[in-house]
């Protein structure tokens, strides 16, 4: 179903937001104000031709048979004024042709421009954005402004503007072309299309509300079948059928419903207009004939009636709908500009690269992995602390275990160490330099990570694991491989580590995950970030990531954030956090005989082992 059929998303500040679209597109302006002028005067040269042949039309009339007392008289046409008349309209719509082409191939150009020019500006703020913004909105939202809203806007720019220009070039011209040629006429004309517009209003107003019902039932059917699907083993589980079958007939119907009353109100419009333009042609001949039998008008002036009736008539249904693409672009314009002035991570490019420097020489260096927190505070919320004055101190080469309950703050501890987040009070040091006086993209680069949620992209497996890292070869690539047993799986493959990698891949999710870890290892930042990077692999998998993970960890600072408190016993130092604060530290074996916190979530875990 075309998009200009949907109900019509409304801009809150038309005015405003068209203006910051005019900025937007002002290096362009000049064109498509051009390619506007070009249309105009292109449907100008549609709107001279039926006077023309109204002209032409005279002039072989005046050459035709006469009777005079019951003989024939013959008069001669004078061809040479008809063919200057017909090359005259030659010309014209020739003109006309060359002018509408050159109009649409500039504004086509313009609008993948412009269009382009929005992606990018959307990209880039991607980039700029903190990461808190994607806590509180969906991805779907993101990629629905840089796809759906920015095609609006091209369309309507492409095709509705022009249709809008011309289309108020030709209302008007005809209108003024008609009452040039004969007043009475046009007055008729005009009566009969006032009539149809009434009716096509009303028409409208009915159909409008049925394509508003008829999207909301799209969605619930859209919205049935993918949760249906996605959980269709629940759903078989539960003997679920039924009522899911039930459920869906239901929308199914209302979407029918809807649509069919939509469908058929709208399709009335086509016909509609047919019968406003015949009923204007029989007005036009009947009228047209009886003031030419009293010899008010000339023939030629009902034949130029009949085009400008069709002329005057066209735009009426065009209009509506340019509108309606004008406000669709609006709406379009008014959330991608919303998208466009969200705020900005704070602009860093006078900060020095100090990380891997030598601060003397300024020569890089590889860091050492020093790190500590001091006296840190965040919220993800003003006024909401969910991390109270954490201090920490860890020596480089060490492996730091971060454990606790949901929610306690694991997760965000690291975020805050890689600069995902600013913080709101203390300081984090890296090798003794305060990471907020560097930029983001230089703490970025001290860092390996591997999360509990994986992320593989359409590419080779080679291209997956190397990812971002320049000058990688292949041996690399698949000696990380073997460290986490995957290089005999990725050589089954058809094309072994040059198979692409797709929605139809057949990766588990434990190879998607030894397939991160092998990333990092490719990767061999000093610091690494271990965030349940184990939780999707059994057990025999997992024993070999940790040896793996063994030989990962030395020489490098590890924070390992675990819920199974089995794979941190070998950890240098354990941070057991509640509640944003730190309430215990110390090794496995100091904090299993404080019988604290740990030793209870410790034990909770083993007893549930046991069980």
């Amino acid at each position: 179903m075309p998009r200009t059929r949907g109900p019509v998303d409304k801009p809150a500040d038309f005015g405003a937001v068209t203006l910051k679209l005019v900025k937007y597109c002002k290096k362009y302006l000049p064109v498509i104000i051009v390619a506007l002028i070009l249309g105009a005067v292109s449907t100008v040269c549609q709107i001279i031709g039926p006077d023309q042949l109204k002209n032409m039309t005279n002039a072989i009339a005046k050459g035709l048979p006469a009777l005079v007392h019951g003989k024939p008289v013959m008069g001669a046409v004078d061809m040479g004024e008809v063919t200057r008349i017909a090359w005259l309209l030659v010309g014209l719509y020739v003109g006309y042709a060359i002018l509408g082409y050159a109009q649409h191939w500039m504004m086509a150009t313009v609008t993948q421009r412009i269009g382009q020019s929005l992606r990018r500006s959307i990209s880039d703020k991607i980039n700029r954005l903190p990461l808190k913004y994607f806590d509180r909105t969906s991805y779907g939202d993101v990629l629905s402004h840089i796809t759906n809203d920015v095609d609006a806007i091209g369309q309507t720019l492409g095709q509705s503007l022009g249709m809008l220009i011309t289309s108020i070039t030709l209302f008007f011209g005809s209108l003024f072309m008609m009452f040039y040629n004969n007043v009475i006429m046009t007055l008729c004309a005009i009566a009969v299309s006032f009539l149809g517009i009434i009716v096509m209003g009303m028409i409208m107003h009915f159909s409008q509300k049925y394509f508003a019902r008829q999207q909301i039932a799209l969605g619930d059917v859209n919205g049935h079948v993918e949760e249906m699907y996605s959980g269709h083993i629940v759903v078989k589980a539960y003997n679920g059928e039924a009522d899911s079958i039930r459920r869906f007939e239901k929308y199914n119907n209302d979407l029918y419903d809807s649509a069919w009353k939509s469908q058929f109100l709208s399709g009335l419009m086509g016909p509609m207009m047919n019968m406003i333009g015949n009923m204007s042609f029989v007005v036009v001949c009947v009228v047209g004939g009886a003031l030419a039998i009293d010899g008010r008008i000339e023939f030629g002036v009902i034949v130029a009636f009949m085009m400008y009736v069709r002329l005057f008539t066209q735009p009426l249904s065009q209009f509506a709908q340019a509108f309606q693409n004008l406000q669709r672009c609006a709406a379009a314009s008014e959330r991608v500009f919303n998208f466009l002035d969200e705020p900005e991570m704070s602009d860093e490019s006078d900060k020095p690269a100090l990380l891997g420097r030598d601060p003397k020489t300024g020569e890089p260096t590889r860091v050492r992995g020093d790190v500590e927190f001091k006296d840190v505070n965040f919220g993800y919320e003003p006024g909401k602390p969910i991390i109270h004055d954490f201090s920490a101190s860890v020596k480089a080469g060490q492996k730091i275990a971060i454990v606790g309950p949901t929610g306690a703050g694991k997760s965000t501890m690291v975020n805050l160490l890689m600069r995902f987040y600013d913080i709101d009070g203390g300081a984090m040091y890296i090798d003794g330099i305060d990471t907020s006086s560097v930029p983001r993209a230089n703490v970025h680069d001290q860092f390996s990570m591997v999360l509990q949620d994986t992320w593989v992209f359409r590419g080779s497996v080679k291209e997956n694991i190397a990812y971002a890292k320049k000058d990688v070869s292949d041996q690399q690539i698949e000696d990380a491989c073997k460290a986490v047993g995957l290089d005999r799986y990725v050589r089954s493959l058809p094309q072994g580590y040059d198979t692409v990698l797709d929605d139809n891949s057949s990766l588990s999710q434990g190879q998607r995950q030894l397939m991160t870890i092998a990333r990092a290892m490719v990767q061999d930042a000093p610091i690494l970030i271990l965030d349940e990077a184990t939780s999707s692999v059994d057990t025999r998998t997992e024993e070999l990531i940790q040896k793996a993970m063994d030989n990962l960890t030395v020489g490098r600072t590890s924070f390992v954030i675990a819920h199974r408190l089995s794979t941190i016993k070998d950890a240098d130092m354990i941070l057991v956090m509640n509640h944003g604060d730190i309430v215990e530290r110390g090794t496995h074996d100091e904090l299993l005989k404080k019988g604290g916190f740990y030793a209870d979530l410790y034990n909770s875990q083993f007893s549930t082992l046991v069980a």
